[in-house]
């Protein structure tokens, strides 16, 4: 009976013994073993591990992506700029002893370089490449967490700005720079159709000029295209050369008229009876009378520019209207 307690004894402890000797590890996770303190080179793969009970301590290293946000960082850009700027940082371990044994938390202190990295690139970037050109930055950002992740036994896998917060004031100036750069390309665009527009016209205007015909057919063109939207007004265009033509036309009569004037004045002073010179108190006509009555009586009679060969006395001004001896 005594020796059938022993036996029940014994396989009791050593069934707490396996229990205590064996371990599991998830596929995600490695095994680093202490012994006595000291880190074991073997890593222990995922599955069942044994371990010496009282001497071995297991510590499971998860070895999954991490995905890290960075606080957002307030920093000046190169060019004067004040912006905020979050990011997110993609690790994973790949050697477990470093990352348990030469850092105390791994992911607090990712958490610190990846933000002190943070506000040293905006400081080295302008606001033109963090807003439109993320991809060189976020290299930059990702090379200098490398350097300090390598001795912790923890690889990048890859680091992307999230977002980037701007001043409301550098928003508005954006927002008007955007819209004069916008109201710029309008303008170049409608100088560029007038530009193409008067080629055309040019290029009409020389067929135009060549039929005469085609500008007429033209016009009654334009009075269909109007008429056809039943207006109560109909407005045809006046040339201006028509109005060139008539102003050319009434100041040529109007220079044939003083010349005619100027011939009926010479004639009417030419046949006036007396001596060479007029006397005294004579009284003076008015030329429109003169003009007529030369123009009745001389005119027909003999050519214009002759002087009669009775005319004693030279030709007056032809201002000055003639006289009658009293």
């Amino acid at each position: 009976m005594i020796v059938v307690d022993v036996v029940i004894a014994l396989v009791l402890v050593l069934a707490v013994l396996a229990g205590l000797s064996v371990r599991m590890v998830q596929q995600y996770q490695l095994g680093v073993v202490f012994r006595f303190g000291r880190v074991l080179d073997e890593i222990r793969r995922p599955g069942l591990v044994r371990i010496v009970p009282i001497a071995d301590r297991l510590r499971r290293v998860n070895v999954q992506i991490i995905t890290m946000p960075v606080p957002a960082q307030e920093g000046i850009t190169r060019d004067n700029v004040t912006v905020r700027v979050d990011a997110v940082v993609y690790f994973k371990v790949v050697d477990p002893v470093k990352a348990i044994v030469n850092v105390q938390d791994y992911a607090f202190a990712m958490s610190q370089v990846a933000q002190t990295s943070l506000r040293s690139i905006i400081g080295k970037s302008e606001l033109d490449d963090l807003l439109a050109n993320r991809e060189p930055i976020n290299q930059g950002l990702e090379l200098m967490l490398d350097s300090p992740a390598l001795g912790w036994g923890i690889q990048i896998d890859r680091v992307e700005i999230k977002d980037v917060a701007l001043p409301e004031s550098m928003k508005r100036s954006m927002a008007r720079q955007a819209e004069a750069d916008r109201e710029r390309r309008a303008r170049i665009i409608t100088a560029d159709g007038e530009f193409q527009a008067s080629a055309r016209l040019s290029e009409a205007a020389k067929v135009m000029s060549a039929t005469p015909a085609a500008l007429q057919l033209r016009l009654l063109q334009t009075v269909v295209e109007v008429a056809a939207e039943k207006n109560s007004t109909l407005v045809l265009p006046f040339p201006v050369e028509l109005l060139r033509f008539l102003e050319s036309s009434t100041e040529r009569n109007t220079a044939q008229a003083v010349e005619a004037t100027e011939v009926a004045a010479q004639l009417a002073e030419a046949e006036l009876p007396g001596g060479d010179e007029p006397q005294a108190g004579v009284e003076q006509l008015e030329l429109p009378e003169v003009a007529a009555v030369a123009d009745e009586t001389a005119l027909p009679e003999r050519p214009l520019n002759v002087a009669p060969p009775q005319a004693a006395s030279p030709p007056a001004a032809p201002n000055e209207a003639p006289r009658h001896a009293a």
